[in-house]
C-alpha cells in the first residue's frame, strides 16, 4: 500500500488474546523507534470509506523484554461506537496494523521528582496498560520505597494481565502493593467505588497501608477523563499539586482523548 499516511508503518498481529467478547490484546510486530516505558503510539486502519482512523495505545511490555522494542503489546476495548476498536478486534494473527513509528508521552519514571519515595499509579480499564509496562522496569526496586498499582474496572473479568502483577509482586515484595476496585459487582478483596471519594475517604490508603502526602508521594493517572479531572480534584484536596516540568509537584496524568 503506497498511501500509507505521515508517520505510520505497517506491522502485523502476532498473536491476539481475548479477555472478554471486547476486551483484548494484540501483540504487533512493527519496524518502530526505541521507546520508554509509560509511552503509547497510534494504530491505524482505514474505514469503510477509506479514511484513515488512528487513536493512541500505550504499549504494555517493557521495551527491554526478551522480543525487543519492536514486538509490541497493546490492551484494547473495542467500543460499539468507535470507528477504529471494533476493526481491531476482527484482527488476527498475520493481518496488518499500521503504527506510529514515532512513540511519545511523558508519563515514564524519568519524570518522576528525585524527592520522590512512593509511586502511586493509578488506572481505569485499559489505561492500566503504560503501568503494566512500567511495572517491569528494573529501576523500580532501586528508585522507591513503595509502588502502588491501583486499577478500577466495571466488572471482575476486567481484571487483567494477573500474571504479570503476581511477577511484580516476586520481583518487588513488599514494596509493592495492588488494589483493585470493582464498580459493578461485588468482588473479593477488591474495593467498591470510584477513586477520588475512596482517595478522600482514605480507604484506599488503609487498604495499602500507606499515606498519600507530599513531598514524598507521587500519583500518576491514566484512564477515562472525568477519573483524571475528579481524583486531580480530590488530590489538590489532600494536599498535593499538579506536577509541572518548571514547577515540580506530585501528580500527573496522560491525555488520550
Amino acid at each position: 500500500m503506497t498511501d500509507i499516511p505521515n508517520g505510520l508503518v505497517e506491522g502485523r498481529v502476532l498473536a491476539k488474546k481475548q479477555w472478554t467478547h471486547n476486551l483484548f490484546s494484540l501483540e504487533v510486530s512493527a519496524p518502530i523507534e526505541q521507546y520508554v516505558a509509560g509511552q503509547f503510539t497510534k494504530l491505524g486502519l482505514r474505514n469503510e470509506e477509506g479514511e484513515w482512523v488512528r487513536r493512541a495505545y500505550s504499549m504494555v511490555n517493557h521495551p527491554n523484554h526478551e522480543y525487543g522494542y519492536q514486538h509490541l503489546e497493546f490492551l484494547i476495548i473495542a467500543d460499539s461506537d468507535g470507528q477504529l476498536s471494533p476493526k481491531l478486534n476482527q484482527l488476527d494473527s498475520g493481518d496488518s496494523v499500521y503504527v506510529g513509528k514515532q512513540p511519545s508521552g511523558f508519563m515514564t519514571i524519568e519524570e518522576v521528582p528525585d524527592y520522590v519515595r512512593d509511586l502511586w499509579m493509578l488506572s481505569t480499564g485499559t489505561a492500566i496498560g503504560p503501568f503494566l509496562s512500567m511495572l517491569d522496569d528494573e529501576i523500580l526496586t532501586s528508585r522507591f520505597d513503595n509502588v502502588v498499582l491501583v486499577h478500577a474496572v466495571r466488572t471482575a473479568d476486567e481484571l487483567v494481565y494477573a500474571d504479570t502483577i503476581k511477577d511484580a509482586l516476586s520481583r518487588l515484595g513488599s514494596k509493592f502493593k495492588f488494589v483493585s476496585i470493582v464498580s459493578r459487582e461485588h468482588h473479593e478483596p477488591s474495593l467498591s467505588g470510584r477513586i477520588p471519594e475512596l482517595l478522600l475517604s482514605g480507604e484506599l490508603q488503609t487498604k495499602v497501608g500507606m499515606n498519600l502526602q507530599a513531598p514524598d508521594s507521587f500519583v500518576f493517572m491514566c484512564g477515562n477523563p472525568a477519573m483524571v479531572k475528579d481524583t486531580s480534584s480530590a488530590l489538590t484536596e489532600l494536599g498535593l499539586n499538579k506536577h509541572l516540568r518548571k514547577k515540580p509537584g506530585h501528580f500527573s496524568s496522560e491525555n488520550y482523548w
